[in-house]
C-alpha cells in the first residue's frame, strides 16, 4: 500500500475500530463477573460490620444529604436476624481523604453504637493513611468499636478522644467525619425512610 496521508489515516481508523470492538467484547464478558464480585464483597462487608453471619437485609435505602455545600450519597442497609429482630444497619458513607474519596461501610446497632466498619474504597498512602483499615478496629491503636457518635468523634488534636493515625491526621479526620455523617443520617432518617433508589428489597446473607 502506498504510504500516503489518506492511507495512513485509513489504517489508523481501522485499527481504532478493531480495538474498540475488542474492548467492547471484553467489557461485555467481564461486566457480569465484576458485578457479582462487587455484590459479594458488599454482602461480606455487611456481615462483617454487623458482626453476624446470619442476617437478612430488609431494606436498601439511598439518601442524599447536603454537607458542606456538597450533595453526599448514603446507602442504608437495614438488617434483621433470622427471627426478624432488628439488628440495626450498615451504612455506606464517603468523605474526602488525603488522596481522594474515602468510602466506608459502618455498622450500627439500633441505639447507634458502632458495631464494626470496613473500607470499601480509598486512595490513601500505603503505610500511612491506608492504616485506617485497621487503626480504628477493636484491636487497633484507636478503637471506635462500641462508641456512640451522638457526640461527634474527633481526633485528640481537635479536642477529641480518638488518637489519629501516626502522620495521617487528614485521613483520620476524614475517616471520623465519614463515621459521624453515617451516624447522623442513620439516626435521623434510617429508621423510617423510603429512600430515593426505588423499592427496597430483602436479601438473605446467611449463605
Amino acid at each position: 500500500m502506498e504510504s500516503t496521508l489518506v492511507n495512513m489515516v485509513g489504517v489508523l481508523v481501522c485499527v481504532a475500530l478493531v480495538m474498540g470492538g475488542i474492548l467492547a467484547y471484553v467489557n461485555s464478558i467481564t461486566k457480569g463477573p465484576i458485578s457479582q464480585q462487587a455484590e459479594k464483597a458488599l454482602s461480606d462487608g455487611i456481615k462483617s460490620v454487623m458482626m453476624s453471619d446470619q442476617l437478612t437485609v430488609t431494606a436498601n435505602d439511598t439518601l442524599y444529604e447536603t454537607i458542606d455545600n456538597k450533595e453526599c450519597m448514603f446507602i442504608i442497609h437495614k438488617a434483621a436476624d433470622a427471627s426478624g429482630k432488628e439488628l440495626g444497619a450498615a451504612v455506606e458513607t464517603t468523605s474526602l481523604g488525603f488522596g481522594g474519596d474515602l468510602k466506608v461501610l459502618v455498622g450500627f446497632n439500633p441505639k447507634g453504637d458502632i458495631l464494626g466498619y470496613t473500607l470499601l474504597e480509598h486512595a490513601e498512602t500505603p503505610g500511612l493513611g491506608a492504616k485506617a483499615d485497621t487503626w480504628f478496629q477493636k484491636d487497633g491503636k484507636a478503637s471506635i468499636i462500641g462508641k456512640n457518635p451522638s457526640t461527634p468523634l474527633t481526633v485528640s488534636k481537635d479536642g477529641g478522644d480518638v488518637d489519629a493515625i501516626t502522620a495521617s491526621t487528614i485521613t483520620s479526620r476524614a475517616f471520623l467525619k465519614a463515621i459521624n455523617q453515617a451516624y447522623d443520617v442513620y439516626m435521623k432518617k434510617g429508621a423510617n425512610t423510603d429512600g430515593q433508589s426505588g423499592a427496597s428489597k430483602q436479601v438473605a446473607l446467611n449463605q
